[in-house]
């Protein structure tokens, strides 16, 4: 009898036990739940041919988003893209952007516009062309391989920087081809090639040019190519004579900004944007300027995450100047009639499945202590 009500405490006793041992792991689970939901890396939306779609899988003539950080274009002519994160663009083919004529988008000045880092790849091209901003990048933009154009005319712009390429930095890499000009005659524009920024965190890839064994182009009334520094693996100056990373930008020998940048592999015979160069869309214009340091950003919100670093490079014959007298700023978006900004998908879902799953997880703890 007494083993019998021994037994029946111990089983008592280790039911109690196993059911907090259920409470608290369901517990665990719902801590793990509660922690949001787990994003796959790249865009959570894409504006493209005047629509803005929230998720991948969709396609259009000339362009399929096949993930949420991977877009396909292949003969694409049409309004600008935008994309509210990371992406990587593969180029099939001849395509080109424009900037976007509806009067509620936030990317009406800019061909292309990405709030994350951004790589062109593949076998084809890309024509680019904006009023302030053939293609801006927030993080590093890198140029795989392809051939790239990006212009802005400055049409309609004052008092801000206008250029064919923005970003934080700018890793032109594998044979890849770039040209880019800024032009404009606004009151307070300053007009670049390539604007490259220094970033919030001033860290990575910000604010720096990397060319590895492949051509640029860059020309603008202010300078050719504003930047904090930069490094060129098996790659050379051949415009301006004498030229190296200045305070502020490219210069020419005598340290004053080069109005035009053309560099190219150290092996090349003729480079992007000259006579009997590569296959570069759309030669760029020459031009003669100031110092690229100078100016103050357009008004409008900003907002620069710090970009990643850069893919690592080859490097066979390697120069490398860094400068950090400039002061770092930051490039804001263009503001338009109406400041829509890409929305990011499914966050009010998961406040609200968070919300349950709350409530729930208190009703089980309160279970756990009463027993």
């Amino acid at each position: 009898m007494a083993l019998a009500k021994i037994g029946a405490v111990m089983f008592a006793a280790a039911f109690h036990t196993s059911r907090h041992y259920i409470l608290f792991t369901a517990m665990a689970c719902l801590c793990v739940l509660l922690g949001g939901p787990s994003y796959a890396a790249g865009a959570e939306s894409l504006f493209i041919a005047g629509d803005t779609y929230y998720e991948p899988g969709v396609s259009g003539l000339g362009w399929a988003w096949t993930d949420a950080e991977h877009l396909e274009l292949n003969g694409y002519t049409g309004e600008a893209i935008g994309a509210d994160d990371d992406l990587v663009v593969t180029l099939t083919g001849q395509n080109a952007v424009v900037e976007t004529s509806a009067p509620d988008v936030d990317i009406s000045r800019c061909g292309m516009e990405v709030w994350g880092d951004l790589t062109l790849r593949g076998t084809g091209s890309l024509v680019a062309t904006g009023s302030q901003c053939g293609i801006y990048v927030s993080g590093t933009f890198a140029v795989d391989s392809c051939k790239v154009d990006a212009r802005a005319d400055g049409a309609g712009i004052a008092d801000a920087r206008v250029a064919g390429v923005i970003a934080e930095g700018l890793a032109v890499r594998d044979d890849g081809r770039v040209v880019a000009a800024g032009a404009g005659s606004g009151a307070g524009v300053r007009a670049y090639g390539v604007c490259l920024l220094g970033g919030a965190a001033g860290g990575g890839a910000a604010g720096q040019l990397s060319v590895d064994a492949s051509w640029l182009d860059a020309s603008g009334a202010d300078g050719g190519v504003a930047c904090l520094g930069g490094s060129l693996a098996s790659a050379r100056f051949v415009a301006p004579a004498g030229g190296a990373f200045g305070a502020g930008g490219v210069v020419d020998a005598d340290g004053s900004a080069a109005a035009r940048v053309t560099i190219e592999p150290v092996d090349a015979t003729a480079s992007a944007g000259e006579t009997g160069g590569p296959d570069v869309p759309g030669d760029g214009p020459s031009a003669t300027g100031a110092d690229p340091a100078t100016g103050e950003p357009a008004a409008g919100p900003s907002t620069n995450p710090t970009p990643k670093p850069a893919a690592a490079t080859k490097t066979v014959t390697t120069t490398t100047v860094t400068n950090t007298t400039a002061a770092k700023t930051s490039w804001p978006k263009a503001t338009s009639a109406t400041n829509a900004s890409l929305p990011k998908a499914g966050d009010n879902c998961w406040i609200a499945a968070s919300l349950t799953l709350f409530l729930l997880g208190i009703a089980l703890l309160c279970a756990a202590i009463r027993c």
